[in-house]
């Protein structure tokens, strides 16, 4: 047998990422719901602001491993472009 078809690899990776990138900002929104709710602190504010500071780095380089580019970079094509005549 020969190993899987990159093809099917993608989607499904795909997707695991993005799932895990929405739980990251579900999580930096429950933590700024919770510091705001209770009596913020500034130890708690400053907890908060380390915590959203590591959970943004890993949002962005799980959205760089994904796209496989950097966010400023121009997307190439996929498709070449069709024009009508």
């Amino acid at each position: 047998m020969g190993s899987p078809s990159p093809t099917a690899y993608r989607p499904y990776r795909q997707g695991l990422g993005r799932a895990i990138l929405l739980g990251l900002e579900l999580l930096v929104a429950a933590d700024i719901i919770r510091t705001v709710a209770v009596a913020p602190t500034f130890r708690s504010v400053g907890v908060l602001a380390g915590i959203v500071l590591i959970r943004t780095f890993l949002s962005f380089s799980l959205e760089v491993e994904l796209e496989g580019r950097w966010p400023w970079q121009s997307r190439k094509p996929t498709t070449p472009a069709v024009t009508d005549r």
